[in-house]
């Protein structure tokens, strides 16, 4: 039996961030993971061939760049820990098969003179809404990466003044309605809602509009990034400074559940039957869904309101590629963006009846994004070569035979999507491909099954009622289980949300709070 202040379960980034808040804060740490790398969906491996690095999940890291953590470099990942961004002047563009384009440069007068190409009306529209986007973005910011509000509180904050009042009721809207309140443009429309549906929400979805409204403020402040040497260079990072601050991260460590005595968390015990025990508390990267399986001493009412949240409408199939060269997008490889979605579809209308397939359990093969990684950082391949990362949007479930059929349909739904990419790459072909690993909703399911619950990456849906202090219930939203006393969560389906944050901040604000830890203290020194 081994003693630690704080074990953590899982060494995804969230996990890991905690982990590194609580090491240098003083805390002897221990980090288990179940499988034989960490990193959880911040992985970066060489999947088919030595030599080609591949994001095993997310690739491009977007909500992250707002987070104390790197705005002021609070563990000295980018300072010290070898973190490095690669941030282009073209964050997000929308290719059209015929070559259109609609370009969101980082530079906001560079974007509206190109909506003014097609819309010189929108254009201007464009201008005040990312205006008035960039303006709200200190003020939303400031919560994402802390412990969130209860939601009547936020409720009742956000209702005191006109402009709280606003984005409470862009809140509670859906992508689709915001952007038709402002643009006349289908294809300005589809640019911006495209992009927020990378969220694994539907455009006409409740409680989505809020990522209609912010994502054109945080791609004029911060851009999109990813960072150099793949995704998984956070992960690492995180690892170094834990192990800086004398934690340790410890793979190939199943955990079979957490150990509860006298209503305290108090340890981890291993599938092996080996121990870890916590004198301050445990963290636990555990769905709301399997919180029984490892949590059995959670109270009733609290398992059965978790086993209730409500998952993400859709999930994806990833295709990775190896190429003997770079690919060539048709409408110039200048036209590359760190996110490029590419599209044949040129109404709104179009583009929702693709979206409808995936609440009936079809797939739809328009539904694209992705690129080689290498024209961004050639470091991911041998010389002159590509790695391709393409998502397919796809339901867990498909109407014809379930979740179970993934294993044989996969590769065929691949193929289509592949036959879709090729309407924008001239050198997407047989012979430029050299390997391809593809991975289904259920794939990624296997991959976390304490996180990625359904093959869902984002851990449940952005719904307003599963937000803020309701992310993923009112029982857990505060980061902690009730009645279970210093037992902690991180994960993608707690507060903020999916997606690459760097999350595990609130909770390790949270436990330091706890344990009367002046956080400020902790942060506002050297590394």
């Amino acid at each position: 039996m081994s003693r630690y202040d704080v074990v953590v379960m899982g060494a995804g980034h969230n996990g890991l961030t905690a982990a590194a808040y609580l090491a240098k804060a003083g805390k002897k740490v221990l980090v288990l993971e179940r499988k034989p790398h960490f990193g959880g969906g911040v992985s970066t491996r060489e999947l088919i061939q030595p030599g080609f690095w591949h994001d095993e999940h997310s690739n491009v890291h977007i909500m992250i760049q707002g987070n104390p953590m790197l705005r002021n470099d609070e563990l000295g990942l980018l300072g010290k820990f070898g973190l490095d961004y690669i941030y282009p002047e073209l964050p997000h563009a929308s290719v059209w098969e015929d070559g259109t384009r609609v370009l969101s440069w980082k530079d906001l007068d560079r974007t509206c003179e190109g909506i003014a190409q097609f819309s010189e009306k929108d254009a201007e529209a464009y201008r005040k809404f990312a205006g008035a986007s960039m303006a709200a973005i200190p003020m939303f910011m400031s919560g994402l990466y802390a412990p969130p509000f209860p939601m009547g509180a936020f409720v009742a904050m956000m209702d005191q003044s006109s402009e709280g009042r606003f984005l409470l009721d862009v809140m509670q809207r859906s992508a689709l309605d915001v952007v038709n309140q402002y643009f006349e443009s289908d294809l300005l429309k589809i640019h911006i809602v495209r992009m927020v549906t990378e969220n694994l929400q539907l455009p006409e979805e409740l409680g989505t509009g809020m990522g209609a409204f912010l994502m054109p403020g945080i791609i004029h402040t911060y851009g999109c990034s990813m960072p150099r040497g793949g995704s998984g260079e956070l992960s690492k990072s995180l690892v170094r400074a834990i192990e800086h601050w004398g934690g340790e991260v410890r793979c190939n460590a199943e955990v079979r559940r957490v150990i509860v005595s006298s209503g305290k968390a108090v340890g981890l015990e291993l599938t092996d039957g080996e121990q870890f025990m916590a004198k301050d508390g445990v963290i636990g990267a555990i769905h709301p869904h399997v919180l029984r399986k490892f949590v059995a001493e959670t109270p009733e009412p609290v398992l059965e309101r978790a086993e209730r949240v409500t998952p993400s409408t859709f999930s994806i199939n990833l295709t990775h590629l190896t190429l003997r060269e770079q690919l060539k997008l048709k409408a110039g490889n200048e036209t590359n963006a760190m996110m490029t979605e590419l599209m044949d579809f040129y109404t709104v209308r179009d583009m929702l009846l693709e979206y409808d397939k995936l609440q009936r359990g079809e797939v739809s093969e328009r539904l694209i994004a992705g690129g080689d990684n290498t024209i961004f950082d050639p470091s991911r391949a041998p010389a002159g070569a590509g790695v391709f990362y393409g998502v397919n949007f796809a339901p867990y479930d498909l109407h014809d035979g379930g979740s179970a059929a993934w294993d044989e349909k996969k590769e065929e739904y691949s193929d289509k999507a592949l036959a879709q990419y090729r309407k924008f790459y001239s050198n997407l072909t047989d012979d430029n491909i050299t390997g391809r690993l593809v991975r289904s909703p259920v794939d990624h399911e296997r991959d976390s099954p304490a996180s990625f619950v359904k093959g869902d990456i984002h851990g449940c849906a952005p719904f307003f009622y599963q937000t803020v202090g309701h992310r993923p219930t009112p029982d857990l939203g505060s980061l902690r289980v009730p009645e279970i006393e210093g037992l902690y969560l991180v994960g993608p389906f707690m507060h903020p949300g999916g997606g690459v944050f760097g999350a595990g901040r609130a909770t390790a604000i949270q436990m330091m709070d706890d344990l009367d830890i002046d956080y400020d203290k902790v942060c506002g020194g050297s590394v």
